[in-house]
């Protein structure tokens, strides 16, 4: 069962969408929705698709319950912005002068950007 997040869904509208793990938006119509359900924006979905008339439509959507990750300190988050930092700062030195940095740097710098981004983020 694929897993996502509610991009949005306005109820007066009576329609939104789900943005899937993979990338895929996935359309949402209330009549596809279990009766005690209500969509909000930001929601982790667990759902099913089926190809509809004009794409991929969700039902059977259940809200994914998770237990809350550990936050780090904010010493250790201290530390992590500090590394980042200067991660951030190489790799603005090769840019300016018109080379990418290697895909080591980018592959490390993507992950470390990930990571604060998900201590950051509240809304899960």
């Amino acid at each position: 069962m694929p897993t996502g997040k509610i991009r949005w869904f306005d109820s007066k509208k009576g329609y939104g969408f789900i943005v899937g793990e993979d990338g895929k938006e996935v359309f949402i119509s209330p009549s596809n929705l279990p009766s005690s359900f209500t969509p909000k924006s930001g929601m982790k979905v667990e759902y099913s698709e089926i190809e509809g008339a004009k794409g991929l439509q969700a039902f059977d959507l259940h809200l994914v319950q998770r237990s809350v990750p550990r936050r780090h300190t904010s010493d250790e988050m201290n530390a992590i912005i500090e590394d980042l930092i200067k991660l951030l700062d190489s790799t603005n030195a090769k840019l300016k002068h018109g080379k990418w940095p290697d895909p080591l740097t980018c592959d490390r710098l993507a992950k470390m950007l990930r990571a604060v981004a998900e201590d950051f983020d509240i809304d899960d």
